[in-house]
C-alpha cells in the first residue's frame, strides 16, 4: 500500500507520479538522507555528522516525514550496537537510481567552493561515474577502509557494487580518507604520491588498486 503524506503537510495535488513522488521526497534535505542510508542502517548522530550542514530538528522532522511516508524506518540494532538506527525501507532502496541518475545530471552544476564530501556521497558519486568500457575484463574486490567506515568495492562484469562490509577475500585493502579517495578516482591523483605523502596505504595487488581507481 502507498503511504499517503501526511495532512498537515503540503502537497502538490497533482495525480502526476513524479508530483506525488515530491510529495513523499521533494522536502529538503529528504533526498540527501536517503543517500546517507543507501549502503545500510546508521544511527541518528551519524546521519547528522555525514549531512553536516543540516540542523538536528531539521532533520528529525525529515526523519518523520520519510517515516509516514514508508521510505525510512527505525529499528534497534543488534548486538554489541543495540542503539536504534534508521534504514531505507523497500521502497526508499528503489530510490538508488533516481539517486544515481540525478548525479549523473548534477555533475554539470556549479561545484560548491570548499566543499566537502561524505562518505556515502562519495560512493555515490562512485556509481555515477563507474564506466563499464574502462573496467573492462576487471574482477576484483576492495576492501576500503575511508576514515571510520569500512567498505567492500567488489567489480565483476562490468558492474560495480559497493557495502558497508568488510571484503572477505579482497585481492588489495587501501585506507585512507574521503578527500584522498576523491582525488585518486576523479582528479587522478598518482597512488605514489598519494603514498610517498602518507595519504593512503595499500596491502595486496597494488595493479588492482589502479585498474579500478581507472575506472571512475
Amino acid at each position: 500500500m502507498v503511504a499517503s503524506p501526511p495532512m498537515d503537510r503540503r502537497t502538490y495535488g497533482d495525480p502526476c507520479g513524479v508530483a506525488r513522488a515530491l510529495d513523499a521526497i521533494g522536502e529538503r534535505w529528504a533526498l540527501l538522507v536517503v543517500r546517507e542510508l543507501l549502503l545500510g542502517p546508521k544511527r541518528f548522530s551519524a546521519l547528522h555528522r555525514g549531512l553536516g550542514a543540516v540542523s538536528q530538528n531539521v532533520l528529525a522532522q525529515r526523519l518523520r516525514e520519510l517515516e509516514a511516508a514508508g521510505v525510512v524506518r527505525r529499528r534497534r540494532l543488534g548486538p554489541p550496537a543495540g542503539s536504534w538506527a534508521y534504514e531505507l525501507t523497500e521502497q526508499g532502496s528503489q530510490l538508488e537510481p533516481v539517486l544515481v541518475a540525478l548525479g549523473h545530471w548534477g555533475r554539470n552544476r556549479p561545484m560548491p567552493a570548499e566543499a566537502e564530501l561524505s562518505v556515502d556521497a562519495l560512493v555515490l558519486a562512485l556509481k555515477t561515474t563507474f564506466d563499464p568500457a574502462a573496467a573492462g575484463d576487471l574482477q576484483a574486490s576492495l576492501d576500503l577502509h575511508v576514515d571510520d567506515d569500512r567498505l567492500e568495492l567488489a567489480v565483476a562484469g562490468g558492474r560495480l557494487s559497493v557495502t558497508r562490509a568488510g571484503a572477505k577475500h579482497p585481492d588489495a585493502t587501501l585506507q585512507t580518507d574521503v578527500g584522498t579517495l576523491r582525488e585518486l578516482a576523479f582528479r587522478k591523483r598518482g597512488l605514489d604520491d598519494a603514498a610517498a605523502a602518507g595519504d593512503v596505504a595499500i596491502d595486496g595487488d597494488r595493479a588492482t588498486v589502479q585498474r579500478l581507481l581507472d575506472a571512475f
